[in-house]
């Protein structure tokens, strides 16, 4: 191992400087207040979560979760993402006092990196969680508010694809073999390799009949031009009633503009059960943000009710972001220790009609020039000596 260097940070972590996080302060004030408006409340939960727990019932895969070791022996985790630990402390404790919840976070999650990943390991994210209703309803909720946040953050360029973990199951086991051959074509939906879906396809050796109908299924349902056009592939079942019934209810709202049905769409997130959805904007190449309804994960928590929900990529967001003025109203007070006194009223007075200032004594400055240059010099008390 070769020795760390004085100013080298762990991989994947960074700093975060004052400007940058004055601007991620903006972007949870405003998504937090859009976020109550609708009726979320805030939660916050350890940073560190039990392996038996947590680690395990968590879609992460285990070579990215970051393991420490309590002082009893037990394996820890940080939290690598907020809906399992919130999924959690809703099962042991909140649905005991209301049912649904309407749970928000704005927290940071930890992910280990590969040493060539250049991915951050620690980011923050922001989403919300609905859990204990099980209707369409809750699921056009979720979508809905995830659309509102984007555009509550100036984002006008972007399209919410929806998805259907149920659908793209059932045409799988339908136009395959075995649970072997649907899992491999899954796993490569996750990725996003089609070429790589049509090599297996051909690989296979399935009859014609079922390789045809999986190739021609991949080309439509990326863009899908109707609801009706998935019909011809998949059986009449509940999953497909249920996404036509939730097009309906987003057409009623009027968000049909923001959003795309691809029912190739899957994901690493393990514990999606029904409908899925991803965040995609114009300059980022990378998802903003992904969400679904996961009914399973509470039965890991021994609760059985419906759960749906979302979360965004804070950092994803920044750099699609229109450019943000933060406001500068900052001032400086300058003070010789013999008027000491007189500096601190003037300060407290600028306080008080919302400033922010800098009470700074000359004593302690190497260069005082330079620091005039960075605020706006209200006022300089001077030596009576001077």
């Amino acid at each position: 191992m070769s020795s760390i260097k004085m100013f080298e940070k762990p991989l994947g972590m960074r700093d975060t400087f004052p400007q940058i996080y004055e601007k991620l302060e903006l972007i949870r004030t405003t998504g937090s207040n859009l976020l109550k408006e609708r009726g979320y409340e805030f939660i916050k939960t350890p940073t560190v979560e039990y392996f038996d727990t947590v680690g395990k019932a968590s879609a992460i895969s285990d070579a990215t979760l970051f393991k420490l070791v309590d002082n009893q022996g037990n394996t820890l985790v940080l939290r690598p993402d907020m809906t399992t630990p919130i999924a959690r402390v809703t099962t042991s404790k909140l649905l005991k006092e209301k049912i649904p919840q309407r749970l928000a976070y704005f927290a940071n999650v930890f992910r280990a990196q590969q040493q060539e990943g250049g991915r951050p390991a620690e980011f923050d994210q922001m989403g919300i969680e609905l859990i204990g209703d099980q209707s369409v309803y809750a699921d056009a909720e979720v979508i809905m508010t995830a659309i509102d946040l984007i555009k509550a953050f100036g984002i006008t360029s972007f399209k919410v694809t929806i998805g259907h973990a149920g659908v793209l199951s059932c045409i799988l086991q339908d136009y395959t073999e075995s649970a072997e051959q649907a899992g491999k074509l899954n796993k490569l939906l996750v990725k996003r390799n089609y070429v790589g879906f049509e090599e297996a396809v051909h690989a296979f050796d399935l009859p014609k009949t079922k390789s045809d109908a999986l190739l021609a299924y991949i080309e439509e349902a990326i863009s899908l031009p109707s609801m009706e056009t998935i019909e011809r592939y998949v059986r009449k079942n509940d999953a497909l009633e249920y996404m036509q019934n939730l097009l309906r209810i987003l057409e009623q709202a009027g968000y049909e503009q923001y959003i795309a049905f691809d029912f190739t769409l899957s994901s690493h997130m393990s514990y999606y059960t029904g409908m899925l959805f991803e965040i995609f904007a114009t300059g980022s190449g990378f998802p903003l943000g992904n969400g679904g309804r996961y009914d399973g994960l509470l039965e890991h928590f021994g609760s059985n009710v419906g759960a749906t929900g979302f979360g965004l990529r804070v950092d994803r967001l920044y750099e699609v972001m229109p450019k943000i003025e933060v406001e500068n109203n900052q001032v400086l007070v300058l003070f010789a220790a013999d008027r000491f006194a007189e500096a601190l009223i003037q300060a407290k007075f600028l306080r008080e009609q919302g400033k922010q200032v800098t009470f700074q004594a000359y004593e302690g400055l190497i260069d005082v020039e330079a620091l005039k240059e960075q605020f706006e010099v209200v006022n300089e008390f001077r030596s009576k000596e001077a």
